[in-house]
């Protein structure tokens, strides 16, 4: 299976995107904590599905514009972070949620550190809103992008 890949430059950094060619698989930041997620054999083709599509939602979520994408998906990983990734979803825009209440939302209220581990481990962050996440006591805690980014994210979305 190829793996497809584009990148686009954003007002946080440039990002990285991947597709198998149905679905996006991928959107790192090139200095993320666990990534980015590339390899030699991928092949770069902007316009592959869903990258295109990917680009321009990107570009109109950053002028403003969109709050709520709509691509498919394909999240890699154990049924559990699979869980969390979902759940990670539907936070709305703007909205904000602590780690012990995503924990609630998988089920397991005692798992907010298990949760964290997933929520760092997002393979398509931004849109799976990831960054939407904050310590129990409101403040801003981990994200693997920099917390620089998860500021000026949740700062972008919160002007509307």
């Amino acid at each position: 299976m190829t793996t497809y890949y584009t990148r686009i430059d954003s007002p946080i950094e440039s990002l990285l995107l991947s597709s198998d060619g149905e679905s996006l698989t991928g959107l790192s930041m090139v200095t993320q904590r666990h990534g980015p997620f590339f390899s030699d054999d991928w092949k770069r083709d902007d316009n592959a599905r869903p990258l295109a599509e990917a680009r321009r939602q990107l570009a109109a979520y950053f002028a403003g514009e969109l709050t709520e994408f709509d691509l498919p998906l394909k999240l890699i990983g154990t049924e559990f972070q699979k869980t969390v990734w979902q759940k990670l979803q539907s936070i709305p825009y703007g909205v904000t949620i602590s780690y012990r209440e995503l924990a609630e939302r998988v089920g397991n209220p005692d798992s907010s550190r298990a949760v964290g581990a997933a929520n760092g481990r997002n393979p398509i962050s931004i849109i799976v809103p990831c960054h939407r996440v904050i310590g129990a006591n409101g403040k801003l805690t981990g994200y693997g992008g920099g917390m620089e980014r998860k500021e000026w994210l949740l700062a972008h979305e919160s002007k509307r």
